[in-house]
């Protein structure tokens, strides 16, 4: 990545970062650095829930400031269609266990940014989402340490060394 970076700045900020976030920044440490989980785990989480507070606060400010401008406005619109027809019938059934498992399950455009851009678009109580949100994103990190760690041992049971 970016090398002249320590690699605790790289984790933490990298985890920042819409749909890479501690879910898969933790398992890129631990691969490609040799960190433990529990090294990198609160730098991730740290750095993933840092913007999350942001965004269900002033998105509104951030959208109405984009929309005056064509290519925005048409990217929004997309990118709402698309998140109101990904979790629609999950949070209206649901509410804030749809948005848990929605931030929960580590799979790509799943996580805290598009849980706080579905709290946004469903007029979801910002309090409430932020704890469902980042409850989303320590299951999500564990997940992916669990499974990062499987991988790891069976490889090396093969006599593959990662």
């Amino acid at each position: 990545m970016l090398e002249f970076l320590p690699p605790w700045f790289q984790i933490f900020f990298f985890s920042m970062i819409p749909w890479l976030e501690a879910r898969y920044i933790i398992p890129f440490a631990m691969l490609h650095y040799g960190w433990e989980w529990w090294q990198a785990f609160p730098l991730a989480i740290a750095g993933n829930i840092l913007p999350i507070p942001f965004i269900l606060l002033f998105f509104h400010l951030v959208e109405k400031f984009l929309r005056r401008y064509t290519f925005w406005s048409n990217l929004m619109d997309w990118l709402f269609a698309r998140t109101r027809r990904k979790a629609t019938s999950r949070i209206t059934k649901y509410e804030s266990l749809g948005l848990f498992a929605f931030v929960a399950l580590p799979l790509p455009f799943t996580g805290a940014w598009t849980g706080a851009l579905i709290a946004y678009l469903f007029d979801l109580k910002i309090s409430r989402s932020l704890l469902i949100i980042f409850l989303g994103l320590l299951s999500a990190a564990v997940i992916m340490i669990v499974l990062t760690l499987n991988v790891r041992w069976i490889l090396s049971y093969l006599g593959i060394h990662v």
